[in-house]
C-alpha cells in the first residue's frame, strides 16, 4: 500500500511546517490554504468557502484541521472561520469519504479552571502556595473556555462529535498545549502547558495512524512537565503517545509577575 493521504488546513503555520518537516516521509501530504504552500500539492482557498475548498478533499483519507482565525476574539470572525469553516471541513470531509478529521483544538478550552486554587497559584508560579498533588484536569470534565476563540475551538470538538455519530467520521481532537517557535518557554506562564514540537509531532504522527476503531476522541496534548494540570493519560492509553520534553529542561528569568485570569499562550494555527 502507498503512503496515507493526508490533507492539511493551515499548512504554513508552525505546526504544519513541523508536520510536513517531520511526517513527510511517512505521509503524502497536500495543503488547504490561503497562502500558497511550497513542496506538496497545494488549494490556496478560506476554510470558509465551502465550495472552494471541496477538491482538495478529493481521495483525501485524513485531514488535519490546523487553519483557523487567532488574531483577537471577533465573533462574527469566530462564527464564519472558525466554527463555520469547522464545518465546512467536516462537510467537504463527508461528501468525499474522508475516514478521518484530526481537529486542532486547544488547551485553551480548559483555561477557565485558572479561576480555581491551586490552578490559580500554578499558573502564576506562587510556587510557595502550591500543594504536593493537585487534582489533574480531565478531557471528560467541562470546558471552561478563556475567552471567544477557544469557544469556537469547544464547538468544532462537538462538530466533530455529530459527524462521527452520525456519518461514521472518525473525529480525533487534539488539545494541544503550547508549541512555540523557540521551541521552549518563553514565560513562566508557560511552565504548566509548555509542548515541545517534537511532542507535538508524535502527537500529530499518533492520531494520523491510529487504528479505525477510535470513532472519537479528546487528546491532551502537554509535555512532561512538572507543574502540568491537565491529564495527558488517555492519550498514553488510548494511542501510546509518551511525552519525551520538559518545560523544567529550561531556566528563565522571569518569575511570573502579575496574573491575568484566562491569559492566553500557546499554539496558534495559521490563518485558514
Amino acid at each position: 500500500m502507498g503512503k496515507k493521504k493526508v490533507l492539511i488546513t493551515g499548512a504554513s503555520g508552525l505546526i504544519g511546517g513541523l508536520v510536513r518537516k517531520g511526517l513527510s516521509d511517512k505521509y503524502e501530504f497536500s495543503a488547504l490554504n490561503r497562502r500558497k504552500v511550497e513542496g506538496i500539492p497545494s488549494l490556496q482557498a478560506s476554510v470558509a468557502d465551502r465550495d472552494a475548498i471541496l477538491p482538495a478533499f478529493e481521495g483525501i483519507d485524513t485531514v488535519l484541521h490546523l487553519g483557523g482565525h487567532t488574531d483577537g476574539d471577533d465573533w462574527d470572525i469566530q462564527l464564519s472561520v472558525d466554527i463555520g469553516g469547522t464545518y465546512n471541513v467536516y462537510e467537504a470531509a463527508r461528501k468525499n469519504r474522508v475516514k478521518r478529521v484530526i481537529f486542532a483544538s486547544s488547551g485553551g478550552t480548559t483555561l477557565g479552571w485558572e479561576s480555581e486554587s491551586p490552578y490559580f497559584e500554578i499558573v502564576a508560579a506562587q510556587y510557595d502556595k502550591i500543594p504536593e498533588t493537585w487534582p489533574m484536569i480531565t478531557h471528560e470534565m467541562p470546558v471552561r473556555p478563556a475567552g471567544l476563540t477557544y469557544v469556537a475551538k469547544a464547538c468544532g470538538e462537538v462538530i466533530g462529535r455529530y459527524y462521527s455519530d452520525w456519518y461514521g467520521i472518525s473525529s480525533i481532537n487534539i488539545r494541544l498545549g503550547a508549541v512555540l517557535g523557540s521551541d521552549h518557554p518563553e514565560a513562566r506562564r508557560h511552565y504548566p502547558g509548555y509542548l515541545s514540537q517534537a511532542d507535538c509531532v508524535q502527537m500529530v504522527d499518533k492520531c494520523i495512524s491510529a487504528p479505525d476503531s477510535v470513532r472519537f476522541d479528546i487528546f491532551d496534548a502537554i509535555s512532561d512537565n512538572k507543574y502540568r494540570w491537565r491529564d495527558t493519560s488517555h492519550a498514553t492509553d488510548v494511542l501510546g503517545w509518551v511525552a519525551e520534553g520538559s518545560a523544567e529542561n529550561y531556566e528563565i528569568a522571569d518569575k511570573g509577575g502579575p496574573h491575568q485570569i484566562g491569559e492566553t499562550w500557546g499554539y496558534e494555527p495559521e490563518v485558514s
